[in-house]
């Protein structure tokens, strides 16, 4: 999950987020206690999105939110002209 697109959704949005990820996360520690666990990697992704929206939510809590940016674009390369 893209921290652009989570500051684009409201607080409601992210507490919302922020539990369905919680419950993915219960569910993981289950499924890995009984070793039917078949997708390890989504562990840590599922826990690196729930401390994003942690730190989104302090973030507004404090009123120190940066605004949303949008994304770079790569500079073309300029062709040297031949003399």
């Amino acid at each position: 999950m893209k921290t652009a697109d989570l500051r684009a959704k409201s607080p409601d949005e992210l507490q919302q987020n922020l539990l369905d990820l919680r419950k993915e996360q219960f569910n993981f520690r289950f499924q890995k206690s009984t070793g039917k666990i078949e997708d390890t990697s989504r562990i840590r992704v599922v826990r690196r999105d729930i401390a994003k929206i942690k730190t989104l939510q302090n973030q507004l809590k404090s009123g120190k939110a940066p605004v949303a940016k949008k994304a770079a674009k790569p500079a073309a390369k300029k062709k040297k002209a031949k003399e």
